[in-house]
């Protein structure tokens, strides 16, 4: 095994990845460390010196400067020993079993890429992709296009043979080059979700956090969606690819209030450097499978009516999303049963409903929609996708309580289990927040309730007595209460659920 990572004036902000593998369940002798240095300079070559001296596994590369990671990657995979290739970013770190298990899952599926999980810090992670283990995913189906990160293990073979590099130079979306590439050569791609790998740190000032150059940035767009038209025939598979990036490198800048902020100019230079790659790349069969507000954007978009998107802009920056708990009720097995209105309305027009159900007529009265009143009834009855999660938010992050589900007009029902909702490690408790997606809008809310909502449960049944319940604080929203000095932890609360469990199951069987 080599990990691989591009290094430039780390400072101390390496200092966690270096612990991280110096904690490894996979013996030192058993995988060497690449630190590729990108021409930083005799500080930093002293400090990479000091850190080789003491750790035999650790070889340094010391390399003229590129001021970007890729060229450093590649010297990395012409250099590497190992069977397999991790990369690893420098501020980012290694759960301490995760090339012990990266190595396991790859050794046993026969893998050319093992997507590990990666576990967001101050960044939010998708959470589809890592749902279950997949021991042989497949492009198109499974959602591999979630994370095109680089953090990701490589047979070292497998990239040799098929000469799979990153772009030498200043390039945006290489990653994406990078993996696609290595995705559709692939025979085998597993993803490992049971064992957290890889911990992806945000920082400020990233390349990611910043507004794009339009200029700049979609001729290496127009790269990545070239590499998928040349290798993907026509038909589903590459309409699903493309709409990948549709979606997120185009609509989604400029959806709502964030068209809204961007200057006039910024707008025109946008839309001028979009176009050519939509005219190109993006047919019917691309738009079909976009929700109903990213297709009113898409009809607008690919006939450049763009006072028409700034209004639709304006419209959608006006709109509300509230999540409120209707009932709360605890079951005979134990279970927290939930109902949850869900709306988003802008005014007292319930705008979802409208396009997701296919009724466009409520849209069409509002006459600042007229205008595109074609595009509104075009994508109207699409709402497939429409989904809610419920999550505790504390000051470590967000814990998921229930599956999620997909929102009706009648709102939407989840089942809690009581280990999730009170035996988490998040300390005594948080606030209850929903992420909804719907007709094509995504919104992260908090969860209110009415002072009646939540009277039922103030304590579980099930959990004789303990003090786990939700309740509604001062400003209406949900939120769970712990009190972690009446147990001793997720594993007294596990064995009390399951022998109560076990008692009603007895009874029934009488």
């Amino acid at each position: 095994m080599s990990v691989v990572v591009p290094v430039y004036v780390p400072g101390a902000a390496i200092d966690p990845l270096l612990a991280s593998l110096d904690r490894q369940t996979l013996p030192s002798d058993q995988f060497e460390v690449l630190l590729c240095d990108d021409g930083s300079g005799k500080q930093t070559a002293e400090q990479l010196a000091g850190i080789a001296v003491d750790r035999p596994n650790v070889r340094v590369l010391s390399l003229p400067h590129t001021g970007w990671p890729g060229t450093p990657r590649n010297h990395g995979i012409d250099a590497a020993a190992g069977t397999y290739v991790q990369f690893v970013d420098q501020d980012d770190y290694l759960f301490d079993a995760a090339l012990e298990r990266l190595c396991d899952f790859a050794d046993r599926n026969g893998s050319d890429i093992v997507v590990g999980r990666e576990v967001g810090v101050g960044r939010r992670i998708p959470r589809r992709i890592f749902r279950h283990d997949v021991p042989r995913a497949t492009l198109g189906d499974d959602p591999l296009l979630d994370m095109l990160t680089p953090h990701k293990l490589f047979r070292t073979a497998f990239l040799r043979e098929h000469g799979i590099r990153y772009p030498d130079g200043r390039v945006r979306l290489e990653d994406h080059l990078f993996v696609m590439r290595a995705y559709l050569a692939a025979r085998t791609i597993s993803i490992l979700s049971s064992e957290p790998c890889y911990a992806w740190v945000r920082h400020p000032g990233s390349a990611s956090s910043s507004r794009i150059d339009p200029d700049q940035y979609f001729p290496h767009l127009a790269n990545v969606l070239a590499l998928v038209d040349a290798h993907v025939e026509q038909g589903d598979l590459r309409d699903r690819l493309l709409r990948h990036w549709y979606r997120g490198k185009m609509l989604r800048r400029i959806a709502g209030q964030r068209l809204m902020n961007y200057p006039e100019a910024y707008r025109t230079r946008f839309f001028d450097a979009a176009l050519p790659l939509v005219r190109r790349w993006v047919g019917d069969g691309v738009e079909e499978g976009l929700p109903p507000a990213e297709r009113v954007r898409s009809r607008l978009l690919r006939a450049d009516r763009r006072d028409d998107l700034a209004d639709f802009a304006r419209w959608e920056s006006e709109l509300r999303c509230r999540v409120t708990v209707t009932s709360a009720r605890w079951t005979r097995g134990g279970g927290l049963a939930l109902a949850l209105s869900v709306g988003v309305t802008r005014g007292e027009t319930d705008a979802a409903a409208s396009l997701s159900e296919g009724d466009a007529g409520e849209w069409t009265a509002d006459p600042s929609l007229r205008p595109f009143r074609d595009a509104l009834i075009e994508a109207a009855g699409t709402g497939r996708r429409d989904r809610v999660a419920v999550s505790v938010r504390t000051d470590r992050g967000d814990s998921p309580l229930a599956k999620v589900s997909r929102p009706t007009r009648e709102g939407v029902r989840l089942a809690i289990d009581p280990l999730r909702a009170f035996a988490g490690e998040a300390g005594p408790g948080g606030t209850l927040v929903a992420s909804v997606r719907r007709a094509g809008w995504a919104f992260d809310v908090p969860v209110t309730a009415g002072p009646g909502a939540l009277a039922g449960v103030r304590r579980s049944p099930i959990l004789a007595g303990r003090p786990c319940r939700l309740e509604v604080g001062d400003d209406g929203g949900a939120r769970v209460h712990r009190d972690p000095s009446r147990g001793r932890g997720r594993e007294v609360l596990a064995r009390t659920v399951r022998a109560a469990r076990a008692r009603l199951g007895a009874v029934r069987g009488r």
